[in-house]
């Protein structure tokens, strides 16, 4: 008698590390320095990770969070190599400002599977920098998505990086202020929700609490030493990855936030439509060709 296979389990990783070789005004990790020490355990809590995935019979995808820039760290890279090169690997994705080494992913077995979301940031590199290095993954035939906080400093720049990109990969735009409307101009907001159709979801969250969610049924948050939430906004604790059993923790569970205004938490819920969308691409924001024009339904 076959027995129905497991769901593909996503995996949202956060260890250790919290420093990054960026200065932007609004990050708290801002030029923050980790120390060997520091970086040492984070090591050592990815390549744990890695076995642990190693290990594992059912499918599963992985997304990288740090709280700073982790591709200038070579563990990250090996442990993203490492992953693609497992059948029961389906995705590996990672955030990324794009300035680390990128020779590393030439020799990637599964380079399919590696997904970056690359943030630009106008004021810490110059466009012809950002651009030169999309190129190089392009050239590589590595996915990736590109975005940029929409601060209104910045939308002269992000008017030439949507033109200067090519036309399949996916702008991203994420919303500077949310306290209240009159942030944008009008005729600023029009171009904004035209080069990214899922750009209001950003700005004008829709109502979470109650809706189902994937997160904690098929999508768990795990930090460096294993503990699991169901995700990165929802601190409840449901156990550790390398001491329970998962089969016992995986069920539906509703939203118990009001709003959920980030991608990654939004990403999971069941009635807005971005599953779909960007299907395997889900987790590097990465859109399936030809869908990148719809819009949200709500």
């Amino acid at each position: 008698m076959l027995t129905a296979q497991a769901p593909t389990l996503s995996l949202l990783y956060r260890g250790t590390l919290s420093s990054c070789n960026y200065a932007c005004g609004y990050c708290p990790f801002a030029k923050k320095r980790d120390s060997r020490a520091t970086l040492a355990r984070d090591a050592r809590e990815v390549a744990r990770f890695t076995s642990w995935v190693a290990a594992q019979k059912r499918d599963i995808s992985v997304l990288f969070t740090p709280w700073g820039e982790a591709l200038v760290r070579r563990h990250y890279r090996v442990a993203m190599q490492t992953l693609a090169a497992l059948p029961h690997v389906r995705q590996v994705a990672l955030q990324t400002n794009l300035s680390g080494p990128l020779n590393w992913l030439q020799a990637v077995e599964g380079l399919e599977k590696i997904g970056l979301w690359c943030t630009y940031h106008p004021d810490q590199t110059t466009l012809a920098r950002f651009l030169e290095r999309c190129a190089r993954l392009d050239t590589m035939g590595v996915r990736y998505s590109v975005g940029v906080v929409a601060m209104n400093e910045h939308l002269d720049a992000i008017r030439a990086l949507r033109a200067a990109l090519p036309a399949h990969v996916y702008l991203w735009l994420n919303a500077y202020d949310r306290r209240g409307p009159g942030y944008y101009r009008e005729q600023d907001l029009a171009w904004l929700d035209a080069a990214d159709p899922w750009f209001a979801q950003s700005r004008r969250p829709s109502p979470s609490r109650g809706k189902p969610c994937l997160a904690g049924e098929a999508s768990l948050s795990v930090d460096g030493d294993g503990e699991l939430t169901r995700c990165h906004f929802v601190p409840e604790r449901l156990g550790n990855l390398y001491v329970d059993d998962l089969a016992d923790m995986l069920q539906e569970r509703r939203c118990p936030r009001f709003k959920c205004d980030c991608y990654i938490g939004y990403a999971q819920r069941k009635d807005l439509p971005f599953q779909a969308v960007f299907g395997e691409g889900v987790l590097a924001r990465i859109v399936t060709v030809g869908r990148i024009s719809q819009r949200r339904s709500d």
